[in-house]
């Protein structure tokens, strides 16, 4: 994990926004594409949190009858209870979520006797890679279908990103091309504009 903070910045201070994304291949398109997103959401005064692919590679597979945790997942629990927005990543394997990223959603269900259950009341930012369009499609379908079930907000920009297409990033990280950049920058700015919103909403009464 790694984790940024930009207090500096009005908006989001004090509020923290978790990404969950990449996968067993250091620097993925992937996980570059969630720490974009993390990025716009800093710059608004967020304090972020990465998982990428090492992290959740190092999860045990979520075992549903078996209530003992490692630090590592407790660690990600903790994170996503405390989270304020979210953003998935995911590669586009045949068609669907990855294992990697499905296994740590999984474990949200630690989440279920919370107040505010699994996503409830956050915003959920949802971006897939993948080497054509066709899994591109299918496979954010899929990832906003779990966003729904877990009682998030996905937000209404869904991004989907080509590798086929073009050069996404360079070596040092940065997204590589501008249509690409644009789109991951306007989901932030989703994420942003939600999560301010839902803070300075009133709380309303259960009827």
């Amino acid at each position: 994990m790694t984790a940024s903070a930009n207090l500096a910045a009005p908006g989001l201070t004090g509020r923290l926004v978790v990404g969950i994304g990449g996968t067993t291949r250091p620097g993925s398109s992937s996980e570059l594409a969630v720490r974009t997103v993390l990025d716009v959401t800093a710059r608004a005064g967020a304090e972020t949190a990465h998982f990428g692919g090492a992290f959740l590679s190092s999860l045990p597979l979520y075992a549903p009858e078996n209530p003992d945790r490692t630090p590592a997942q407790r660690e990600l629990v903790e994170a996503v209870r405390r989270a304020d927005a979210v953003v998935i990543g995911s590669p586009g394997y045949h068609g669907g979520v990855s294992g990697l990223v499905k296994n740590a959603l999984d474990l949200l269900e630690d989440l279920r006797d919370d107040t505010r259950v699994y996503f409830d009341g956050r915003a959920v930012g949802c971006v897939v890679t993948a080497a054509g369009w066709q899994a591109c499609g299918t496979t954010l379908a899929a990832l906003r279908s779990v966003v729904h079930a877990m009682r998030g907000w996905p937000t209404p920009l869904g991004v989907t990103l080509n590798s086929r297409t073009a050069t996404l990033f360079g070596p040092d990280g940065q997204c590589a091309d501008p249509a690409a950049r644009d789109v991951l920058h306007a989901l932030g700015t989703q994420l942003v504009q939600f999560t301010a919103a839902m803070s300075a909403a009133p709380a309303l009464s259960a009827v």
